[in-house]
């Protein structure tokens, strides 16, 4: 389970992970010299059982909110932190939001310093916490107040913590090409090239072959690392550091994936589900300039608004966000809006197409299948996606807009009941509407050399035309040539 810290500059959290793990996370010297947090910082617990509880570092001043975000991304629960003598500030409410817009709901508030306050003080933070986290996600998490300095409540928060991790389930990481988020990238004598990160889907081996992403430069995994220990495998749900071949300080950094070539497939353009936070004042107006975090990834945009051309505080809209340079991204992934100067967060959203074409008007086809990209799962999306029959859906892309092996997508096929048609581009219908195109290709080509008894023969164009306009010429011809194969036509 991972763990990310949250909360406002010098309420603690960095000596409460100490206390926790007795790992300090401040590891450049800098941060030794200001005594503050700058950069994330990474500690592990491992528990009686087996189990590794990890922990990542947040720093809460301001300034460094870009490095906060690229911490979070990917985590399963949240340590927010609320130092009792200051209490509630602005970047404890700013983490809380970014927190909300990523969907994390599990965690606990924590009350640290209060070793310095009176017992009245401390309930009064209480209180403030409570009512903070009430509208959240995170509505209902424990509270508990505790002194890193004293010792005073550790042994409870670490019961509780355990207790989560024991009830964790971890991700699947079956059934999904292998996706690993880059949050640093060193060199280490000796060895090469060192990347860290969260693996976000899929599994990883010593000796596997992959793609660094956006750029798209082929690497080798020399070396797998779990908690400074050498490993075989590392999949989704865990951190480690990974020693590639193939690349350098100069084409792999923060920001990037590491991922199966299968998925590797940038774009400037994705259509989101984009909230934006209740707190702001002002609409987010058509075309407005943005940092748009995503993973570890921070790239500026514009957000392209149809219709109505803003979207209300507490309100939420689909819209595209035209992107500066190309990222990698797939359904589902939650990503975070800030203002173009990288001061405020405005809102967030979830990724439905990261493969979008320009958007233009869209029309009834475009609309129904943004919704269904909404459902939320591949099976729920190719469901609703099945109902325009005479479209049909492209398989590959559906299957690298949800990160779907051969196996998986087969089985996901076999249980709609779809038929792909074609080769080079396939196309999923499903049976009974591929039956009953069958049916009315015969019944078309018997009236027309019924009506047309000098003709040589249609068309295969024209009778596309007139069946199945919608459906890509090349699914069409698949269908074709089966009729042809079984001498059902010419």
């Amino acid at each position: 389970m991972i763990v990310a810290t949250a909360g406002h500059i010098d309420h603690g959290k960095t000596l409460l992970v100490k206390t926790l793990t007795g790992v300090d996370t401040d590891r450049l010297p800098e941060e030794k010299a200001r005594g503050i947090s700058i950069d994330i910082g990474f500690a592990y617990w491992p528990l009686e059982n087996g189990t590794v509880i990890g922990f990542v570092d947040v720093p809460g001043h301001e300034r460094f909110i870009r490095n906060m975000l690229a911490g979070v991304c990917g985590i399963d629960f949240a340590l927010l932190v609320v130092a009792a003598d200051d209490g509630v500030m602005p970047q404890t409410v700013e983490h809380l939001h970014i927190l909300e817009l990523l969907g994390i709901s599990r965690g606990i508030a924590v009350i640290t310093k209060i070793d310095r306050v009176a017992a009245e003080r401390v309930e009064a933070v209480r209180a403030e916490v409570t009512a903070l986290l009430a509208p959240t996600r995170l509505a209902g998490i424990p509270l508990l107040a505790v002194s890193a300095v004293t010792g005073d409540g550790v042994g409870e928060l670490k019961d509780q913590l355990a207790a989560a991790a024991g009830a964790y389930a971890a991700r699947a990481a079956e059934g999904q090409h292998f996706r690993f988020a880059i949050d640093r990238a060193f060199t280490i004598a000796g060895s090469g090239t060192v990347v860290t990160g969260t693996v976000f889907n899929g599994a990883v081996a010593t000796g596997d072959r992959l793609v660094i992403s956006p750029k798209g430069t082929p690497v080798r995994v020399r070396g797998i690392q779990m908690r400074g220990l050498p490993a075989e495998r590392a999949q989704a749900g865990q951190r480690c550091a990974l020693n590639l071949t193939g690349t350098d300080l100069e084409t792999v950094a923060r920001g990037d994936w590491l991922l199966h070539e299968a998925i590797h497939a940038p774009a400037q353009r994705i259509d989101a589900r984009v909230t934006v936070l209740g707190s702001e004042k002002q609409p987010l107006e058509h075309w407005t300039p943005l940092h748009l975090h995503l993973a570890t990834a921070d790239v500026t945009a514009r957000i392209s608004i149809p219709k109505e051309g803003a979207i209300a505080p507490g309100a939420s809209a689909i819209a595209q966000l035209v992107l500066a340079k190309p990222v990698s991204a797939l359904n589902g992934d939650r990503l975070i809006l800030r203002d173009q100067s990288a001061r405020r967060t405005l809102g967030g959203g979830v990724v439905l197409d990261p493969f979008a074409r320009p958007l233009r008007r869209a029309t009834s086809a475009r609309l129904a299948e943004l919704d269904a990209l909404e459902q939320g799962s591949p099976e729920a999306a190719l469901t609703a996606m099945l109902k325009n029959v005479e479209r049909g859906v492209d398989l590959a892309r559906f299957e690298r807009m949800f990160n779907l092996k051969q196996e998986r997508a087969s089985a996901l096929y076999a249980a709609a009941e779809v038929i792909a048609l074609g080769k080079e581009g396939r196309t999923g219908i499903t049976r009974n509407y591929r039956d009953g195109l069958r049916e009315q290709t015969l019944a078309a080509l018997r009236d027309f050399h019924r009506t047309q008894s000098q003709a040589v023969g249609m068309e295969a164009a024209a009778l596309r035309k007139l069946l199945a306009p919608q459906l890509p010429a090349e699914a069409f011809q698949s269908l074709i040539r089966e009729l042809a194969d079984e001498r059902k036509l010419e």
